[in-house]
């Protein structure tokens, strides 16, 4: 059976920016991730200036004013903050 290698170094992000829903991130072998903000309730209640003042690390992104960071292997896997809900539940 063949198992599927990931090689990290294509996983570095190399840019990410943050729109009013999503979080996207450009890894380094040219594909986006694109998570919901609605998984990161700090994200999700920043200001946008905040949330765009983004340093990238080799496995990750990082808020410096916000003190927030996520791996992008945990973005891969589809972790998010526990007590997250999408909008249309947090409205109810």
């Amino acid at each position: 059976m063949n198992t599927l290698e990931i090689d990290r170094d294509l996983l570095e992000p190399t840019r990410a920016h943050c729109t009013d829903t999503s979080l996207v991130v450009e890894l380094a072998d040219g594909a986006l991730l694109v998570t919901p903000l609605w998984w990161y309730p700090p994200l999700l209640a920043a200001t946008p200036e905040q949330r765009n003042r983004i340093e990238l690390s080799p496995y990750g992104v990082h808020w410096p004013e916000l003190d927030e960071d996520l791996s992008i292997e945990g973005m891969l896997k589809g972790l998010r903050y526990p007590n997250a809900q999408p909008p249309a539940v947090a409205a109810e």
